[in-house]
């Protein structure tokens, strides 16, 4: 064998390789790409207040809420925001921690759950309760409390619910704040009724926006708080009181329930089980491979030399 024969027969060895190892590379990345959105979906599901519908009680029926506190005890409560995608049974634990990844059912998910600060009463007869939940896209979980920062926003959506101990409870917002995780004051539940008052001016003193509502020492305050995605720690906290007059929202149609407890929406194309996105991903590599054979000349017959 010649060296220039030796050589080309190199080169081409290397040629064979390279297409090989970049075949290999894009069938990598593709299968990342929809294993990554089917993921990532599949988190935005957990979170979407649809899966809880079922559950959802009332003073009148709390047979469903009950089925759910089967399956997870430390579910004691439902918030609602009207007019919110804010709909959501809410737990609690001995901590912080456990709900930031867990649902509602018990079950890992990073989405997590609605939860109330594991110093504050379930009862919530403390002078102020805080309530944590994640900030995330698609308006799931506490994500739409961003939208508090609009004026018009703010002011159109003054009303929520809480119900706990089988009854309704009215929650009427008077103020968001925009702060960050170590704001001692308002992530810390006032023990001291000499101190509620300065609790009150300090947050009426700090809110972006306030509305008219008479608020005393006397009242039990609720703090919905999340992440921003603005400011590095920062939180947006919404501020209401427990009121005996409830704002409940007119009784929507009836959701399928699929057997599991849960409901379902329609969730378009990234809704598919996985097994169809393996499918899928199985037939785009086959095309994948066959237009990067055709491109890189290995499904035409190699011209013999003279």
């Amino acid at each position: 064998m010649t060296l220039e024969r030796f050589g080309i027969q190199a080169v081409r060895a290397i040629d064979r390789v390279t297409d090989i190892a970049i075949e290999i590379v894009l069938c990598v990345m593709l299968l990342f790409g929809a294993y990554s959105l089917w993921d990532s979906n599949r988190v935005y599901q957990q979170a979407d207040a649809a899966r809880y519908a079922a559950y959802r009680p009332s003073a009148e029926d709390t047979a469903s809420f009950d089925e759910l506190r089967v399956i997870n005890p430390e579910v004691f409560a439902w918030l609602t925001v009207n007019d919110t995608p804010i709909d959501y049974p809410m737990t609690q634990t001995g901590d912080n921690e456990k709900y930031i990844n867990t649902n509602a059912e018990g079950a890992y998910t990073l989405s997590g759950s609605i939860f109330l600060d594991y110093r504050n009463s379930p009862a919530f007869d403390d002078f102020n309760s805080i309530v944590y939940g994640h900030h995330m896209d698609k308006k799931k979980m506490f994500g739409c409390l961003s939208d508090f920062a609009e004026r018009e926003y703010f002011d159109s959506h003054p009303y929520g619910n809480l119900f706990f101990n089988g009854k309704d409870h009215g929650i009427q917002f008077f103020a968001l704040v925009l702060t960050d995780a170590y704001d001692k004051t308002l992530f810390t539940p006032v023990t001291d009724p000499a101190a509620r008052q300065s609790f009150l001016q300090y947050a009426l003193d700090a809110a972006m926006y306030r509305r008219d509502v008479p608020v005393s020492p006397d009242d039990q305050i609720i703090e919905l708080s999340t992440c921003t995605n603005t400011i590095t720690n920062g939180r947006y906290m919404l501020l209401g009181k427990l009121t005996d007059e409830t704002y409940l929202q007119p009784e929507e149609a009836p959701r399928i329930n699929l057997g599991t407890g849960l409901t379902s929406r329609e969730y378009g194309l990234l809704g598919m089980p996985l097994w169809i996105w393996i499918c899928a991903g199985a037939v785009l590599l086959a095309l994948l491979w066959i237009v990067i054979r055709t491109v890189t000349g290995r499904n035409r017959p190699e011209k013999k030399g003279s």
